[in-house]
């Protein structure tokens, strides 16, 4: 049986490349142009994947774009059920500048889903045996709030746990209307959720605050170069990030939480889970572009974060 099912409802076509420099009006000349599946879940599932874990990925896309997309995942081994809709799948672009460091990322809405769409959805999630459903990502443009908190009232219903990774007022209402398992904000999207800026000490208390109500049994909180928070019944676990070179922060957070559901669908303690998410996490930023970390060092940092 697949142990992880990922539902991505507003995937993408991820391209990457670098130029030396990116300029107004002028032509910008890109190299090491390269083509990956994109959006959180399709992202997560290929984590999963690549550290040797049961996935398949769910997601809505349309057009030639979307074409593409299900042959990138076929060429990757990912397992995949594509439900065909009548938009043109996005693409999001990311130009890494030599000559300074820095990295541009161009994002688009995505096409809006038909009502009988997204109800093709539900019922995909709702059939499936997965014990882990994780829902990741931007919802589309036509999605109502409440969608990803129907996509946990489906998953709870059946028995699963219910991961989610998102922003705004869907990871709100979702926090607010449904019980989910795991949620993992980074700070930026926990200060949304809190409406205002946060210290360490608000962190923590907005974390406690998730599980203490009973909005999640589980908080992962991402801090970038600071490391990470984990919330559970078992108390607050704070660990720093571990330091490595860094070359893009694209597929961070969705390396995170892979490699964190496939180390809870592989029977280790949360605790344990949050270092091989922290792992992974430290591991994507070493690669460039819309590439995924490499298994062996994501199991090289692991061992460096048990040491945390």
């Amino acid at each position: 049986m697949t142990e992880i099912l990922t539902i991505t409802l507003n995937p993408a076509l991820d391209a990457s490349a670098e130029a030396e420099s990116v300029r107004p009006i002028h032509k910008v000349r890109t190299t090491q142009m390269r083509f990956d599946p994109g959006g959180g879940g399709i992202n997560v599932a290929r984590i999963v994947t690549m550290m040797g874990g049961q996935t398949e990925a769910i997601f809505p896309a349309g057009g030639e774009i979307g074409d593409l997309l299900g042959r990138l995942l076929t060429e990757q081994s990912i397992v995949h059920r594509r439900i065909p809709i009548a938009g043109q799948t996005r693409i999001s672009l990311v130009v890494g500048e030599r000559a300074t460091g820095l990295e541009y990322r161009f994002v688009a809405p995505g096409p809006p889903l038909q009502p009988s769409e997204l109800q093709r959805c539900f019922d995909e999630v709702a059939a499936h045996e997965a014990g882990y459903v994780v829902a990741s990502g931007s919802l589309p443009p036509s999605a109502p709030d409440g969608t990803y908190a129907r996509l946990a009232q489906i998953s709870g219903a059946r028995g699963a746990k219910f991961v989610l990774d998102s922003s705004g007022t869907g990871l709100k209402t979702t926090l607010d209307a449904a019980k989910v398992y795991l949620v993992k904000p980074s700070l930026s999207e926990l200060e949304q959720l809190e409406g205002r800026k946060l210290d360490e000490a608000g962190i923590r208390q907005a974390a406690v605050g998730i599980v203490a109500r009973g909005a999640a049994q589980v908080v992962a909180v991402t801090l970038g170069a600071d490391g990470a928070l984990l919330a559970s019944a078992n108390g607050i676990l704070r660990v720093p990030a571990v330091q490595v070179p860094v070359h893009s922060a694209v597929g961070a957070g969705d390396s995170f939480l892979g490699a964190m559901v496939w180390a809870l669908a592989e029977g280790k303690p949360v605790e344990e889970a949050f270092r091989w998410g922290m792992a992974a996490g430290a591991a994507a930023v070493m690669t460039r572009g819309t590439r995924i970390c490499q298994r062996s060092d994501v199991f090289d940092l692991f061992a460096k974060c048990k040491q945390c």
